[in-house]
C-alpha cells in the first residue's frame, strides 16, 4: 500500500541518479570475474506494485544478457504480497528461465515484508555467498528500528543492497536509504515514466555483480549516458 503518487520530475530524476552513482562508486567490489555472479532480484508484489511488475518482466532480460561474457549470472526471484506471503525461486542463469516465474505471479494486496525479506537474505548468502541485492518497492509499513538491524547484519556479510524506490512515500524513502547505507550499496527513485533509466540501471548492477567495477567500466563503452557515468565514478575508485 503506498500514498498518492506523484510524478517524478527530470530533476528529480538526475538528482537520484547522481545519489546512487556516488554510492555505487563506493561499494566495495562483488567478486573476481570469471566466476557466475548471484544476485538475488527481490520484489513487492503488492497490490500498488502490479504496473512496475509488468514493467520489470519486461525489462529483467537485460540482466543476463549483459553479463554473458563475464562468466553469467545467477539470479533468484524473491517477492512478497498478501497475507504473510513470501516466495522464492530456484536460482535461474537464464532470463527464459525466469520470465515464466515472473509472469505467473499475481499482486496481492498486503502489508510489506521487507524485514522478512533481508532475513532471507542474510540466509541465503550464508548457504553461498549472494554477491549483490537488488530491491523494487513502494512502501514500507514496518519499524525501521527492525528492519536495519536486520540489513546491519546483511552489511556484515558484505551484500551490498541496491534499492529502487517508486514514488516519493517519506517512511519508505527514510527506510530505503539507511538499508543502503548500511550495507554500502545505493538507493534511487523512479516512476512508470523511468522505465528506461530503470532498465539501465538493473543492467549496471547486474554487470557489477558478475564481474565488478573493472567489468561495468568495460561494459559502459558506447552504452547510455547513465551507464557511462556509472562507470566513471566507479572507475575512479578502486579496492
Amino acid at each position: 500500500m503506498a500514498s498518492k503518487k506523484r510524478n517524478i520530475s527530470a530533476t528529480d530524476r538526475d538528482k537520484g541518479v547522481q545519489e546512487f552513482l556516488s554510492k555505487m562508486a563506493a561499494t566495495p567490489t562483488a567478486h573476481a570475474a570469471k566466476t557466475r555472479g548471484r544476485l538475488l532480484f527481490a520484489m513487492d508484489a503488492t497490490a500498488s506494485r502490479e504496473p512496475t511488475w509488468d514493467t520489470a518482466c519486461q525489462i529483467q532480460g537485460d540482466m543476463f544478457a549483459q553479463t554473458a561474457t563475464l562468466g553469467g549470472l545467477d539470479v533468484q526471484l524473491a517477492y512478497y504480497r498478501g497475507y504473510k506471503d513470501f516466495r522464492a525461486t530456484p536460482w535461474i542463469s537464464t532470463s527464459a528461465d525466469l520470465i515464466p516465474f515472473m509472469t505467473r505471479v499475481r499482486c496481492l494486496g498486503g502489508q510489506t515484508q521487507v524485514e522478512r525479506l533481508l532475513r532471507y537474505a542474510v540466509r541465503e548468502t550464508a548457504k553461498q555467498r549472494i554477491n549483490a541485492l537488488v530491491f523494487v518497492g513502494d512502501s514500507l509499513e514496518e519499524d525501521i528500528d527492525r528492519v536495519c538491524t536486520v540489513a546491519g547484519e546483511l552489511g556484515m556479510l558484505g551484500v551490498p543492497c541496491f534499492l529502487f524506490h517508486e514514488g516519493f512515500e517519506p517512511t519508505a524513502s527514510r527506510a530505503f536509504k539507511q538499508i543502503a547505507t548500511l550495507t554500502r550499496g545505493a538507493y534511487c527513485r523512479f516512476d512508470a515514466s523511468s522505465a528506461t533509466q530503470l532498465r539501465d540501471l538493473l543492467a549496471a548492477v547486474a554487470v557489477y555483480a558478475a564481474g565488478g567495477r573493472k567489468a561495468l567500466s568495460d561494459f559502459s563503452q558506447g552504452k547510455a549516458a547513465t551507464i557511462l557515468q556509472i562507470a566513471h565514478q566507479v572507475g575512479a575508485r578502486r579496492s
